[in-house]
């Protein structure tokens, strides 16, 4: 891409933005900003939270800590409950998901815990991270895999710190019974419609809708004709250096 013209990179990004689906990270955190939908993707995930009112809606939000990787969140909600609810979606299987998991729900925490606090105030705020893979990181086959500390010697006996992790799996073939609110969702991921699914048929609507908004296409292409550049730029920079390097030797 680097020996394209302006014109061809502009149309290049442009299809790009064309083709989008719900698994693009752009296009997925675009159509979460919808509260109607991103509310019901909620309570299909999370049945038992009955969310009613989401309170806080970012998405691409930054946790940005001085001295510490930077995280962006696809999807980041306060609910009406003061439940905190991060979704991400995922596509591509980097064999690190329970290392990165664990450290989204540090951040989470570094954005709840003020200097001064009590760590009690984590109480107050249960926490839910959701993954959804088009792959099967588990390879067990399920569709849901849901996570929480549990003493070892009785699973009974609860830790309590209302952290929880819930990882979807696209791929899966059987779904219990719980998983059936979230069947067409998974189903979209893989390009398969439910034409008779009105939530499917509503967020393939909001799809369009996006699609067809000058401002946030313009947005989509300024960011990536900016962040092509940057990528030109260092490259530039480097094999600048590179030649200094052999110069001097």
């Amino acid at each position: 891409m680097n020996n394209l013209s302006r014109e061809e990179q502009i149309a290049l990004i442009y299809d790009k933005w064309q083709k989008m689906t719900i698994t693009s990270d752009p296009m997925f955190g675009l159509v979460m900003q919808n509260k109607e939908i991103c509310l019901e993707l909620i309570n299909r995930t999370l049945p038992n939270l009955k969310a009613k009112e989401i309170i806080q809606l970012d998405t691409q939000k930054d946790i940005s800590i001085v001295g510490a990787h930077r995280v962006r969140f696809d999807v980041y909600v306060r609910d009406d409950k003061n439940n905190i609810i991060v979704i991400e979606m995922q596509v591509n299987n980097q064999n690190n998901l329970p290392a990165r998991l664990r450290y989204y729900q540090e951040q989470i925490d570094h954005g709840l815990l003020r200097p001064g606090d009590d760590y009690l105030v984590l109480k107050d705020y249960p926490t839910y991270v959701i993954m959804f893979c088009n792959f099967d990181y588990f390879k067990q086959g399920w569709a849901r895999y849901e996570f929480n500390l549990t003493c070892t010697r009785d699973h009974n006996l609860k830790f309590g710190d209302n952290r929880t992790v819930v990882i979807f799996n696209a791929l899966a073939k059987n779904f219990d019974k719980s998983d059936e609110p979230i069947k067409s969702f998974l189903a979209l991921m893989c390009n398969q419609g439910d034409n008779k699914s009105r939530f499917i048929a509503q967020i393939q609507g909001e799809i369009d809708k996006v699609k067809q908004d000058p401002e946030r296409r313009d947005g989509f292409m300024k960011y990536e004709l900016n962040l092509m550049d940057a990528k030109m730029e260092a490259r530039e920079e480097g094999m600048a250096k590179a030649k200094r390097k052999i110069l001097k030797s």
